[in-house]
This record gives C-alpha cells, structure tokens and sequence, in this order.
C-alpha cells in the first residue's frame, strides 16, 4: 500500500476526463490544473485530442510516462478493466470516484467486491468509490470535483461524505481556516478511516484529525489504531446516525436499550476521540486544538467588558465540567493594579464597558502570569467606545507570552468583524458565544487528562471455566440458543457469582422436597425459554413459607400458564431461597456488531424499566471504568444512601461487572447476559443473582 503515490504523486492521470464543463471529468482536470499541480498530468478519453489545453491520451498505455495516481471517473462497469490497465501500467494509487457500487445494493455491492479483491491482489492503494475525491494544500493537488483549492492549514478531514467536504470548505474558507488534507472515503472498499488515522498519526502538517462517518469498518481494529494516535494528536469524529438502533430489540432489557450509538460512544471515550455534535462543534474544537497549547487544569478565567456576558460564561463553563478559577491574593492584586477604580478583580474579571485595548492587555496578561490559572476566556462585547481592533490584538500579542490556552468570544457581527479578522489571522480561535467556546475548552481540558491517563489495567480474576464450556456444549448439541435460568446461573457461578441455594424442579413432589432441603422463605419462578417477562403471566410466586405454599403455588403457576402461553415449552420451576434488603440493580451484556461486548448497568425496576436510567462499557473494564459506569446514572446517589439511608455495596457491584466484563471476554459464543434483577446487600454485604438468562450467539 503506498500512500505517498495516493496523497503526494508526482504524476497524475484522469480517466474520463472530458471537454464539457458539465461533466465530473471537466471538473477534476481542471481542479488539478488550477490548483498548481507541480507534477505530470495526463488527461484520458478514447476520443483523444485537447482537453483545457492539454494533450488527451486514448489510454492509460499510451502515457509515455510512469503514473502515481490514476483518478477514475467513468462509468461503473468498464471501472475494473481500467484497474487491470492501471495493474499493466505500474500505477500506484487509484481514486474511484465513479458511483454506483455498494451502495445502490446487491448488485453494485457484487462489483464493488471484484475491483476491491483486484487491487488487493494487485497492490494498487485504492480510494472510494463512490467519492469526491482528495484534496492535499500542502502538494498544491486538488484531485477532486469540489471546490477550488483553499489556503494550507493544520487540520485534517476524512468524510464518508464527500458533499459535507465541500460545505465545510466553504464554512471554513469564511473563517480563515486552512487544511492539511481532505479525504472522501466514500464506500471504502479498501481504505477506511483506521488507514487514514494511522497515515496522519506522524503527518508533519496535521495536528489535528477530524472525520464525519456514518459507520466503523472494523471497531475492534479502530478502537486499537484510534488509541494509539489519540496518544499522539486530538481525534474529533462527528458521527452519524444517533437515533437509529443498533439492533432490533432483542429478547432481552440489554438487547432493547443498547443501541448502536452507546457502543460508539463506548469505544469513542475508551480511545480518548473527541466526540462532535454538530458541525460548528466539529470546528470550534478542533480550532481550539489547532491554534493553542492544551491546558495543565480546568481552572478557566474570564475578562469581559459586560457583566451578564461574563456570568453566562460562568454558567457554561461550570455547564461544561470546568472551574472557574479561584484567583489568589496575589493576582488580585496585580488586577487592582491595572483596572479602573470600578473594575472587578474577582473572576469573571470585568474591565467595564469602556475599556481599552491596553485595559484588556494588561488584564490578560496578570491572569496568564497567575499559578492559579490554567487558562483564560476573553469576552468582548461592542458599546460605542469599544475598541476591537486594538483588543484583538491585545489578545495576541499577550497569549504569545504564555504557555496557556486564550480563547475569544467577541459577541456581535459587523461592529466586532474587524476585530475578529485579527483574531483569526492570528490564530486565535473566536467564538460567537460563550457557550461554544466553553464547551471547545472543556474537550481540551478532556483530551489533556486523557493523554496524561495512565496505563489501563484490567483485573484478571481466578475462575473455573470447565462448567460453562459443558452448558455451551449442551445447547450447541440441542441447537438452543438461549440458556435457561438454572444453566445461566450455573455459569454465572463459576465466575464466582453469588447465587442464592435453589433447584430446577419439574414436578410438585419434587418442588415440596427441595423446599424442604432448601429452607424458607422461598420464591418460585417458572422456567421456560417462550417466557422472557415471567410477572407478566403469573409466573413469579415469592414468599413461599411452607411445603403446602409451594405445593398449591407449582399447581396454580402450571394451571394458569398452560392457559396463557399453551405453546410454551414449560420446562418446570426454579425455586430459590429468597433474598431480601438492599436494592435492585440490572446488569447486562449485548454484543454490538462492530465493537463486541457492550456491558450495561442500571437500577432496576421502574428506573429501567420506564427511565432507561442505564450506562453502557465496551468490554474489557477495569475497576474505575466499572465504578464509573455506577457513577453515570442519574439516580447513584440512591446507592450511595439518602436522607439517612444506608448505602449498597458499590465495590460489590463493580466486581460483578468485572466478572462478568471477564465471562463475555472469555467465551465469544455468548451474545447476550441479563442479570435482572442483581440484589446488592448494604455495605459489606455483597451482592446475589436473582434472575439471569444468556442467549448464545447463532453460529458456532
């Protein structure tokens, strides 16, 4: 695979390049040739003759000249024969941009899969298809058909979407912002996202890479590369698709409520990526990156020229998990020193309204100077003595000094546009709100603590896998994929789950004598893989006291369920020894198609069940990764105990879903584990396994 040939040729042939300004093959030679390409380009058409003042060859064989790049826009069917020629000519890297392939369904998918298998084969490094194309500032190469060639910069975007490049272009045309590299993915039939982020990881020209994507080739292979260059420089990804479900809902609470979005945020904050919004989310961030150093803390202080401005930067700030710096005796000082008599030396700083550029200088000045201050958010505000000009460049002149990150937020259009000119020519990243330039400052507080995140260490515990491995094996032999109670728990406790006593009974004689072996109180549940919500249908009896409560309790459950569900397969009942006090939680694992085992925690019943109050992990955790799971839902603090209320037993429930984070790791065949409810005692206490099911995954 040779990317150089892809992103810096030094020759480039357009196949279908045509004489008719309507035409994508008019568009990209002509890209090419305004754009300044320094190298060979050589236009291709059978009709041969003159194209925009350029030799046209019949093929690509006629080219006396060796080939880098081939661009390839024409129609989907002789694509193929023009690789085979592109295999004969030596050609390094094509772009496809030709559509009609995977995604107009079957039959394009078919063709795309042959010139995918051809180049492989051949070597050839091949973009798209179904593409813009590529466009490369820094090697004067434009090899697309969008917009004419912009101003060099250091971010670089890689879109599946190739009409997104062209409006992003123009946004950031607007805004004075430059590239290092855009890259339409299109289908990626061999290139994708994980080869672009491992090409732009040591790119001398990008600090920053950004993407729009619409999905993930391969989200084990990304979740590793994506690691290793967040590592090294910010990743920002605006993703797709939120609101679609990752699965049909499943058989299960974890199926129903894990959708494809909770896995890609999962693997998005495992990996240190930035996770857009939105496209201005997409560009204040990585301007923030871009321009400015990352901060050492949260701790952010504000100059501002108007009060309720500076306040709704406070709100956001603390809004956005940052802290409004708490300035020391010292600063103040110093503040008290520069401002006017009226001024305010307490953070949000306010230099009031008639302040000068030199007023706004100094302030900046003292607050970056401070140890008490990690970063600074200038606001400004135009009243008529405003002077914008001379504060942006203010802000430059002073953020120069400093090893600090400084923000603008000039608030206005045409009396701050000026200003704002200054600000960006100088790389100072402007935002038209404070609310955007808060949240831009809290992911770069965020990437800084990931970077500086020590190793993850994923606990490894001492487990017996011989029972789980025989469960599997019986209902691979019966071809049944979902493991009943009685076998879940079995496996469940050989990973060192509590699992309160209990037995599989199929007869009321049999039901009364292990009640009696058992001890009371006791709960019955039916069992039955028809059956997934057993309340429902009477099949749930708890507070059994006695041999002749179960008796009547097996005989009523049978008589009443046989009338519900006449098709179920009853396989009998699980009597169990009943737990009582502490609470009910849910925990629960759903395999995502791109990432692999997705765990989930929540509160049970109406906080599942009705608030979906439910957090979600790629597996494998570690401890914090676990704890923090608990942390996330809105309703912890009833864990932790209210109002006089003892507290469950967290660390209980963090080494469960270690467990069972190590169950599913193990043992791929498992699809999906509800563990619904899990009783946590009080503090010390532990924690049970109530009810489980597992289902087991279709194929072997």
């Amino acid at each position: 695979m040779s990317f150089e040939k892809l992103l810096t040729p030094q020759s480039v042939a357009v196949v279908g390049a045509s004489a008719n300004p309507s035409k994508v093959g008019h568009a990209v030679l002509n890209n090419i040739l305004a754009g300044g390409f320094e190298g060979d380009i050589y236009p291709i058409n059978p009709k041969g003759g003159e194209i925009l003042g350029r030799r046209c060859f019949t093929s690509l064989a006629e080219v006396p000249g060796s080939i880098d790049l081939a661009l390839v826009i024409i129609k989907r069917d002789l694509v193929l024969p023009v690789l085979k020629e592109c295999a004969q000519k030596s050609v390094g890297a094509a772009i496809i941009i030709t559509a009609g392939f995977g995604e107009i369904g079957p039959e394009g998918k078919k063709h795309q899969e042959e010139i995918s298998r051809f180049v492989r084969q051949k070597r050839i490094t091949m973009m798209g298809p179904n593409c813009l194309g590529l466009i490369n500032p820094w090697h004067k190469l434009n090899a697309s058909f969008g917009q004419k060639l912009r101003d060099k910069g250091p971010i670089a975007l890689i879109s599946q979407s190739g009409a997104l490049i062209t409006g992003i272009q123009d946004i950031a045309a607007a805004k004075g912002q430059g590239f290092s590299l855009l890259a339409s993915i299109g289908n990626k039939a061999t290139l994708n996202e994980v080869d672009f982020l491992e090409q732009l990881k040591d790119d001398t020209h990008t600090r920053v890479i950004a993407a729009y994507l619409e999905d993930i080739t391969d989200g084990q292979e990304f979740m590793k590369v994506a690691e290793r260059v967040s590592k090294t420089k910010p990743v920002v990804v605006l993703k797709s698709g939120r609101t679609a479900a990752g699965a049909k809902a499943a058989s299960s609470h974890t199926g129903s409520l894990a959708g494809a979005d909770a896995a890609y945020d999962s693997a998005f904050g495992r990996t240190g990526i930035i996770r857009a919004q939105s496209i201005d989310h997409l560009f204040d961030v990585a301007m923030g990156f871009a321009y400015q150093p990352l901060p050492r803390g949260d701790r952010v202080a504000v100059v501002t020229n108007a009060g309720g401005p500076g306040i709704m930067m406070s709100d956001a700030l603390e809004m956005a998990g940052l802290t409004v710096a708490r300035l020391d005796d010292a600063t103040r000082e110093r503040l008290e020193k520069v401002l006017p008599p009226a001024g305010s030396p307490h953070n949000p700083v306010d230099v009031l309204g008639d302040a000068n550029g030199e007023t706004y200088g100094k302030a900046i000045d003292v607050l970056l100077a401070s140890e008490s201050v990690d970063s600074v958010a200038v606001i400004l505000t135009p009243q008529k003595m405003t002077e914008d000009k001379a504060t942006a460049q203010a802000i430059v002149d002073t953020a120069g000094k400093y090893d600090k990150p400084v923000l603008a937020c000039f608030i206005g259009a045409d009396m701050v546009k000026p200003g704002i000119e200054i600000l960006r020519a100088n790389k100072i990243p402007q935002y038209p709100i404070p609310e955007r330039a808060a949240m831009a400052l809290a992911e770069m507080v965020g990437y800084a603590r990931f970077k500086n995140r020590p190793l993850r260490t994923v606990d490894r515990f001492a487990v017996n896998k011989n029972p789980v491995v025989k469960v599997i094996r019986a209902y691979r032999a019966k071809k049944q994929l979902e493991i009943g109670e009685a076998d879940a728990k079995t496996i469940l406790r050989a990973y060192d789950f509590t699992i309160p006593p209990g037995d599989l009974v199929t007869s009321v004689d049999e039901a009364a004598r292990s009640a009696n072996e058992i001890g009371y109180p006791l709960a019955m549940k039916i069992s039955s893989p028809d059956i997934l919500h057993k309340s429902d249908v009477g099949g749930v009896k708890i507070g059994l006291q006695s041999a002749s409560d179960v008796r009547d309790a097996y005989e009523l459950m049978m008589l009443r369920i046989g009338r519900a569900q006449p098709d179920a397969d009853l396989r009998g009942v699980v009597i169990e020894k009943m737990v009582t006090g502490g609470r009910e939680v849910i925990l629960g694992m759903k395999k995502d198609p791109q990432f692999g085992p997705m765990l989930m925690f929540g509160l049970g019943g109406i906080f599942v069940e009705v608030l979906k109050d439910v957090t979600f992990n790629l597996a494998p955790i570690t401890a914090g990764e676990a704890r923090r799971m608990i942390e996330k839902t809105k309703s912890y603090r009833l864990l932790t105990g209210v109002r006089g209320k003892r507290g469950v037993d967290i660390p209980a429930i963090v080494e469960n879903l270690q467990r069972m984070s190590q169950l599913v790791m193990d043992f791929s065949e498992v699809d999906e584990i509800d563990i619904n409810p899990l009783k946590v005692g009080y503090e010390g206490d532990g924690a049970t396994v109530v009810d489980a099911r597992i289902i087991l995954h279709g194929t072997e």
